[in-house]
């Protein structure tokens, strides 16, 4: 199980540029399928940065809120041999996220972690190796490797023997 640093730039009391977290606070996971913290959410766009607090906490969706952001830390643990475990525990995971469009069994069968959401998904694999799967698609991804999400069905894969990390942020856009 990985654990991030996560810091946070504002002002201290006598206005100059200061850390004032340092550890990241809202996290879920599944020890073996994945984990993931949410390093900032925000509720609207352009950002309000005169808020004080920790706006990570605000966050217990998959989704950002509507005309907000969210910016993410995911780690994928490698692809379970039993689809239907996998199947399983990603059903679970959307229940708990409030997944808003159900993968249909099409999805399921394609990948078991296959999604969609309303939003723009800007992600750069960070470590490891992760295939993107989309509908008529998959693309290895690697370090250094982006992908830009526009509101599209997609999957993460990962076939290989060692966790994937990826980050990125979800920004709320017009469904398609």
């Amino acid at each position: 199980m990985a654990k991030w640093k996560r810091y946070v730039v504002g002002p201290d009391a006598k206005g100059k540029s200061a850390v004032l977290m340092s550890e990241a606070s809202n996290v879920q996971q599944n020890p073996g399928f994945f984990y993931r913290a949410t390093l900032w959410s925000t509720q609207e766009v352009p950002v309000d940065n005169t808020l004080v607090t920790d706006r990570a906490m605000d966050s217990h969706t998959r989704e950002p809120f509507p005309g907000g952001m969210l910016f993410r830390a995911l780690e994928i643990f490698p692809d379970k041999a039993d689809h239907g475990e996998h199947v399983a525990a990603l059903q679970k995971l959307n229940a708990e996220v409030k997944q808003k469009h159900a993968p249909t069994p099409a999805d399921l069968a394609r990948h078991p972690s296959m999604h969609r959401t309303d939003t723009l998904d800007c992600i750069t694999c960070v470590i490891g190796e992760i295939y993107l799967v989309t509908d008529v698609d998959e693309v290895l991804m690697r370090p250094g490797d982006t992908v830009v999400i526009r509101g599209m069905n997609h999957a993460w894969s990962n076939r290989s023997d060692e966790p994937c990390l990826m980050v990125g942020c979800m920004i709320d856009a017009t469904p398609r």
